[in-house]
């Protein structure tokens, strides 16, 4: 059972790499409209290039999706999408984006987010990694699991690149393990502060080898 103590758990952080785009559009799809969570998520992508993500993810969310500018307040019902070349962080309540030195060899990188949420909201964060090569994000989600915040991976017999969900796997004591659709089960009833009840293991597939902010709530 994840949050058996009913924690409203109101900041979700998603990372992911190559095969990302395919599931981030799966998962937003499936979030309500009245989700009680702020939802930021880090793909790695050129800084070279505009992307139109944002609005592919708009057509598909019923929550507003757009890349946000330094010092926004994080909001409930919103999702951040981290611009090209920056990393983007959870900072008391803000959206700060740097351009600090590139981690795994990439800005934005996964890791600087959720170090940043895990210091700042500690057990209220949710530490997602989706698709993707490396191991970006590995790191932030043991940070997450240190500060009492819950971490989950998709699937890796369902993602396109399976390295990076194994890799977290492999190296950090995850909450679950879960598709797509079970992703956006556990993210809908923790944001609610509700208990959370992954599928057996007999209904999944094997796995593949084996600081907070008290009283500061996102508005």
């Amino acid at each position: 059972m994840i949050n058996a103590e009913r924690i409203a758990r109101d900041v979700i952080c998603i990372g992911m790499s190559a095969g990302g785009v395919e599931a981030i559009m799966r998962l937003v799809a499936l979030f309500p409209q009245d989700l009680p969570a702020a939802v930021a998520f880090v793909i790695h992508r050129s800084p070279l290039h505009e992307s139109n993500l944002p609005s592919l993810l708009n057509r598909r969310s019923r929550l507003p999706v757009s890349e946000p500018v330094d010092g926004e307040p994080v909001a409930r019902g919103r999702i951040y999408a981290a611009p090209r070349d920056q990393h983007m962080l959870v900072d008391d309540g803000l959206i700060r984006l740097c351009r600090g030195a590139k981690e795994h060899r990439t800005r934005p990188a996964i890791d600087p987010l959720f170090r940043s949420a895990a210091a700042t909201c500690g057990r209220r964060v949710v530490g997602v990694l989706l698709s993707g090569a490396g191991d970006d994000g590995v790191a932030g989600l043991i940070a997450i699991k240190a500060a009492a915040g819950v971490s989950l991976v998709q699937d890796p017999a369902e993602a396109r690149h399976p390295t990076m969900p194994r890799t977290a796997i492999a190296e950090d004591d995850v909450d679950a393990v879960l598709t797509i659709e079970s992703l956006a089960r556990a993210i809908r009833a923790l944001a609610a502060g509700e208990p959370f009840e992954p599928p057996a293991r007999s209904e999944q597939r094997p796995l593949p080898g084996r600081g907070s902010c008290p009283g500061r709530e996102v508005s």
